[in-house]
C-alpha cells in the first residue's frame, strides 16, 4: 500500500498538467471559428444622431466686444465767401450750439453792376470745445471751407459683428446692454446704429480717411450712444448684449440639423424605416446654437442632428455657420 500512494499523486500531477496544457493549446493554436468574419462586412452598425422636435425658448441675444472711444469732431463749415473781419472766440473755448464763432464780409454783384457787402456769421453746429480753430482777421474762406472743429463732449461704444450675425438682428435693435471692464454698473446705450462701409467710402487722393479701411474692406460695426450722466474715458473695454428678441415655446431644432439658419432652411427627417428625407422648414429667431421653426415640422418628429456631409462638432468650437455666445465674445464657425 506504501508503494501504491508513493506513485499514485506524482501521476495525477502529471495528468493535470497534461490537461492544462492540451487546453492552452488549443486556445493558442485552434480557435473557435463558429462565425467567419468577412473584413468586407461592417461588424456594427453605425447610427447618425438624431433629435426629437420638441418645445423650448430662444432668446436671441448677440454678445460682441467693443471699446469707448469719444465722439468725432465736428467740422465748423464756413457759412459764406469772404475776409474774416471778427473773430469772437478762440481755441479751447467751450462754444455752444448755435453760438457765433466769427463774422465772414464778401462782396456780390449786382444786376446794374455795382458791387454790396455780403455779411456772414459762421456759428457752431453742435456745443462742445474748439479743438482746433485758428482764423484769423483777413483771413479769407470760402463757402464750406472748415474754420475749426468742435469735440463734442459725448462718447460711444463700438465694436464689429461679424456679417452673419446680422441674420439674427433682422428686426434692428435700437439699444443695448452695456459692461463697462472696471466701470459703473451695466448702462443701456441708445441711438444704435449697424453700418458697413460702402465701396470707395472714406477713400481720397490721399488715401483712406476717418480711420477706416476704404474701399468697403472692413466688416459691419455697431455703435451705441453712451447717455450723458455715466462716466466713461477713451479706450475702456466694453461689452455689448444686443437683444434681438425672445420667442418662448416654439419649436426648436439645433442649428447643426438646418441648412440655412434665416429665412428658410433643410432638414432630414427620419421616416419609420428608418430612411430620411429632405424636408423644407421656415425659421424664426435663433441664438446660435438652436433655431425656432415657425412651418414645415411638427413636435415629436425625429430628424438627423447633423446635416448629412457636415463636419463633426470640435470640442468648444462652433460648426461652419454656427455662432457661440462666449465670456469673449460671439465666436461663428
Amino acid at each position: 500500500m506504501s508503494i501504491a500512494r508513493k506513485w499514485v499523486f506524482p501521476i495525477l500531477w502529471i495528468v493535470v498538467f497534461a490537461v492544462i496544457a492540451a487546453a492552452l493549446a488549443k486556445i493558442a493554436f485552434f480557435p473557435d471559428r463558429s462565425e467567419a468574419t468577412d473584413p468586407a462586412v461592417p461588424s456594427a452598425e453605425i447610427v447618425d444622431p438624431q433629435y426629437v422636435v420638441g418645445r423650448g425658448t430662444i432668446s436671441n441675444d448677440v454678445t460682441l466686444t467693443g471699446t469707448v472711444a469719444a465722439d468725432a469732431a465736428v467740422a465748423v463749415p464756413a457759412t459764406g465767401t469772404g475776409e474774416v473781419r471778427e473773430v469772437y472766440v478762440g481755441a479751447g473755448a467751450w462754444v455752444n450750439a448755435g453760438q457765433e464763432v466769427l463774422l465772414l464780409k464778401g462782396q456780390v454783384a449786382n444786376p446794374d453792376g455795382s458791387v454790396s457787402n455780403d455779411w456772414s456769421t459762421v456759428t457752431a453746429p453742435v456745443s462742445g470745445v474748439l479743438s482746433s480753430f485758428s482764423a484769423l482777421v483777413g483771413q479769407q474762406f470760402a463757402v464750406g471751407d472748415p474754420v475749426g472743429q468742435i469735440a463734442p463732449p459725448g462718447f460711444h461704444v463700438s465694436g464689429s459683428i461679424p456679417p452673419e450675425q446680422l441674420y439674427r438682428l433682422i428686426q434692428r435693435p435700437s439699444e443695448a446692454q452695456v459692461t463697462i471692464t472696471g466701470g459703473p454698473a451695466p448702462f443701456t446705450c441708445t441711438n444704435l446704429t449697424i453700418t458697413t462701409p460702402l465701396p470707395g467710402q472714406g477713400q481720397g487722393t490721399g488715401g483712406t480717411q476717418g480711420g477706416g479701411t476704404g474701399g468697403g474692406e472692413s466688416g459691419p460695426t455697431v455703435t451705441c450712444t453712451v447717455p450723458g450722466d455715466v462716466t466713461v474715458f477713451a479706450g475702456l473695454a466694453a461689452e455689448l448684449v444686443i437683444a434681438g428678441g425672445i420667442a418662448e415655446d416654439v419649436l426648436i431644432a439645433p442649428i447643426t440639423a438646418v441648412e440655412g439658419a434665416s429665412g428658410t432652411g433643410n432638414v432630414y427627417v427620419v421616416l419609420p424605416d428608418g430612411s430620411t428625407e429632405q424636408r423644407e422648414v421656415t425659421l424664426g429667431l435663433n441664438d446660435g446654437v438652436n433655431v425656432e421653426i415657425t412651418g414645415g415640422l411638427e413636435e415629436g418628429e425625429t430628424i438627423l442632428q447633423f446635416v448629412p456631409g457636415a463636419p463633426a462638432p470640435t470640442d468648444g468650437m462652433p460648426l461652419p455657420g454656427q455662432c457661440i455666445d462666449t465670456p469673449d465674445g460671439t465666436i461663428c464657425g
